[in-house]
């Protein structure tokens, strides 16, 4: 069994005012990446929407040191982005949607995510949305610990930093064994 995980593909991190935003890049994916979405959620495959969300007041998390306020819980900030928004709310009562707050980098931190997809049989995971080089990364670091196969749709992924994003992919299929699609 398959799942797809879209993660952070938000406001903050796309639109061209979002509070730490990737900006025409990660616009750029918006087509390609709904698309993917739409065709898991309509073969009946889990998709799992993982998203940031902060509380700047949090003195102990280290997020809030290293990037400007973002993905802030209770603000437009963590809606979803554009079109797939569109197709969220068009599908959020399905069985096989599932929205997941996360708190740290990586999808599996903190989350019951690693249960979610056990009990579904899962044993591949495909990985889209923003930044490649952080939450993708550390979400498909922990999903590679956890023993999950991985599929990186490079359509569908982007990032802030150019650099670290390519090296980001070649982390994946050289380290991880990622299938890069």
């Amino acid at each position: 069994m398959e799942a797809l995980l879209s993660i952070d593909y938000t406001y903050d991190f796309v639109a061209d005012d979002g509070k730490l935003t990737t900006g025409k890049v990660g616009q750029a994916i918006e087509k390609k990446l709904v698309a993917l979405t739409k065709e898991f959620i309509d073969n009946d495959e889990f998709v799992v929407f993982a998203i940031d969300g902060h509380d700047p007041t949090d003195n102990y998390h280290p997020e809030n040191n290293l990037f400007p306020p973002h993905n802030v819980m209770g603000t437009s900030g963590r809606d979803l982005y554009g079109s797939l928004a569109d197709l969220y709310e068009e599908k959020i009562n399905a069985d096989n949607v599932y929205w997941l707050d996360k708190r740290h980098y990586s999808a599996f931190s903190g989350t019951d995510l690693d249960i979610r997809l056990r009990e579904r049989k899962i044993t591949k995971i495909h990985l889209t949305g923003v930044c490649t080089d952080i939450c993708v990364l550390h979400t498909a670091v922990d999903a590679y610990n956890l023993g999950y196969e991985i599929v990186i749709h490079e359509s569908c992924v982007q990032s802030f930093d150019e650099e670290g994003h390519k090296w980001a992919l070649r982390h994946f299929k050289n380290t991880l064994g990622a299938e890069i699609r």
